[in-house]
This record gives C-alpha cells, sequence and structure tokens, in this order.
C-alpha cells in the first residue's frame, strides 16, 4: 500500500512521524513504530527521486551524430 504513495504524498507522511518524533510526547513503543514508518516512508521518497534523476539524464543525452 505505501509503494502506491506518490512522492509529495510519502514526504508528508515522512514529515508527520518526523513530527510525532520532535514533539517527544511518544512512549517508546511508540517512538520506535514512528522511527519505522519514517524509514519506509524515506525509502520511498529516495526510490521516487532517483527514478526522476534517471528520466532526467536518459532524456538530456544528447543524440548521437551520423
Amino acid at each position: 500500500m505505501s509503494q502506491d504513495l506518490t512522492y509529495e504524498q510519502a514526504l508528508e507522511k515522512l514529515d508527520e512521524q518526523l513530527k510525532l518524533l520532535e514533539d517527544g510526547n511518544l512512549s517508546l513503543e511508540g517512538a520506535l513504530k514512528a522511527v519505522d514508518e519514517a524509514r519506509v516512508y524515506l525509502k520511498i521518497c529516495t526510490e521516487r527521486l532517483d527514478a526522476a534523476r534517471k528520466k532526467i539524464e536518459i532524456r538530456s543525452e544528447p543524440e548521437p551524430a551520423e
């Protein structure tokens, strides 16, 4: 389910988890869960950025000379 998120959606969810951690009102278990979820969303963001970077690099390659 989380793999279907767009970059923007994953970034928003990552930000939510980080805010929960910054508030410091979580139990130890809650903090560990927030860290685990944040890692998932960070991975999704990284994957989306890498995919976009590859598309840009492919499109910007010069045409081979004939």
